[in-house]
């Protein structure tokens, strides 16, 4: 069914939200091929879609083989290296666990007593604060139905052989499953419930290998690292508590688990020893090259002490698409040029030190699962998969438009006044092709002292528009007595460049400037 708006107004700018963010979503903009919304209203959820590379299947005779090559369904993107597809394996999940869910005896659900409450409660317990979004609820909820239901439930078998042959040819090591969820909707949260579901599980079912209470989280960064302070038990604003994501009597349980936070960094062999250049030439000697780099084993003694000697650990993945094994017999970097080189390099470097950490806790400790999260799970360049192509063992999808339509996030904007002429596609819309190569690369407290007003003319003017919009809001929001201000936050791709933008907002436009704070983190 869908609905007409006649309206003369943009109502999916001015009033874009049609759903509840804590029940189902019911209605979805419809989207141009552009992307654009056309301003008419669909009854019904929105479809994954999605274009992935297709997992080989372990068995495949040779007329089959052929004749997947015959139409290429992936839209100019398969090979006979790769093939991709643009259906989605998580349409069907989605369905599957929409059906269970439905059930109404708790005892119809196929999981264990622990999981049953915990899922009441998520759904139904009279919160005081914060109460769970159903896209977080739903992401858990995945994992649960593809962890304790699926394996006993023959309609999943092509789901479960999907995820198994995705894993198969890009993690032979891992078992992966991937969440995706829209910046802003709550995988911290998310993290939470599902350190919560399986620690409990654990506590009380100790002989069962499904469940662990033992978890590595891995970040990107530092600043990340920090935000998932909260997983821990202990802290003080721990979200089991503060967020009530946890029954009273399970609080004890979940004080158990054994809970490390750490970037992929820590994963790179350090030096043991300190030597220079001729120190070590003369510590070689003849013998040949000398071995200063800490093993495998010390290396995980360092990073996760209070996990060795554990069995089953469970690892969650943040902003999990700069974790990926790059495709053997491809050359990663293609055709590529320039900064897009150098940049498919560090995604490659930086992929291949997470990804062989993981291998290396399994290998040594074990590995249950690796539970990605990110907002865009995605291959980068330099993974020798079409870039931007989704990860394929991806199991849940609530992406920004449906966090949008559920008023989860808010709309981001974009500078629609370009008043710099040349070309027939405005600049603004993809304002970093014509930019980059004129922003600053190193880091901050490297090179000279940049200026502010060195920064180019085309990102300053993209600025001032947007904070032209920011600032009537700022004055509504003030005349309509709301205490706490509109947030304005510019991404910015490292931490030279949005070191520059907040001086150009301290001092050019500090004239207007209302309420600014700088986290010094560039974009990923």
């Amino acid at each position: 069914m869908t609905t007409e708006i006649t309206s003369s107004v943009d109502r999916f700018f001015s009033d874009p939200i049609l759903n509840s963010p804590y029940e189902y979503p019911q209605r979805h903009w419809e989207l141009d091929v552009q992307g654009q919304p056309t301003q008419r209203i669909i009854e019904g959820r929105r479809k994954a879609e999605f274009v992935t590379p297709i997992p080989k299947p372990k068995k495949q005779k040779g007329s089959l083989a052929q004749a997947a090559f015959i139409f290429d369904e992936g839209r100019g993107l398969s090979t006979e290296a790769q093939q991709y597809d643009p259906t989605s394996n998580i349409n069907e999940i989605r369905r599957l666990v929409d059906e269970w869910r439905l059930r109404p005896n708790p005892a119809d659900w196929r999981v264990t007593p622990e999981t049953a409450r915990l899922l009441q409660h998520w759904r139904t317990y009279s919160f005081c604060g914060i109460r769970p979004f159903f896209c977080q609820v739903e992401a858990v909820e995945t994992l649960i139905w593809l962890t304790e239901v699926a394996p006993h439930e023959g309609r999943a078998k092509g789901a479960l052989e999907w995820i198994d042959n995705a894993n198969v040819a890009a993690n032979p090591e891992l078992s992966r499953l991937a969440l995706k969820l829209a910046t802003g909707a709550g995988k911290t949260t998310v993290m939470a419930m599902v350190i919560a579901w399986q620690t409990v599980n654990a506590v009380r079912h100790p002989q069962s290998k499904r469940f662990t209470r033992g978890f590595l989280v891995v970040t990107p960064g530092l600043t990340i690292k920090d935000r998932l302070r909260v997983l821990q038990p202990n802290d003080p604003d721990s979200y089991y508590s503060s967020r009530e994501l946890v029954p009273g009597d399970m609080i004890e349980d979940i004080n158990r688990a054994k809970i490390v936070i750490t970037n992929y960094h820590a994963f790179k062999l350090r030096e043991r020893m300190e030597l220079s250049k001729g120190g070590r030439s003369l510590l070689e000697g003849r013998d040949g090259e000398l071995n200063t780099l800490e093993t495998e084993g010390q290396m995980l003694q360092r990073v996760m002490p209070e996990q060795m000697g554990m069995k089953n650990i469970l690892v969650l993945n943040d902003e999990a698409h700069h974790c990926y094994r790059e495709k053997p017999g491809v050359e990663a970097e293609g055709d590529l040029k320039g900064d897009e080189k150098a940049e498919a390099r560090k995604n490659t470097e930086a992929a291949r030190v997470w990804i062989s950490g993981l291998e290396i806790v399994k290998g040594k400790l074990g590995v249950a699962r690796v539970v990605d999260l990110s907002a865009t799970p995605f291959f980068l360049s330099g993974s020798g998969y079409a870039e931007g192509t989704l990860f394929p063992w991806t199991v849940s999808d609530f992406s920004l438009m449906d966090a949008i339509e559920c008023g989860v996030v808010k709309v981001p904007r974009v500078p629609i006044a370009d008043n710099i002429p040349g070309g027939d596609m405005p600049m603004f819309r993809n304002l970093w092709e014509h930019i980059r190569r004129q922003m600053p690369k190193k880091g901050r407290g490297k090179g000279n002292v940049l200026d502010p007003l060195s920064l180019p003319a085309q990102l300053q003017t993209a600025l001032e528009a947007l904070y032209g919009h920011y600032a009537k809001t700022f004055d509504l929001w003030q005349k309509g007595a709301i205490h706490v201000p509109p947030c304005f936050i510019v991404v910015c791709n490292n931490t030279a460049t949005s070191k520059l933008v907040y001086e150009l907002y301290l001092g050019v436009l500090s004239r207007k400037r209302r309420w600014i704070d700088y986290v010094p983190t560039g974009a990923t």
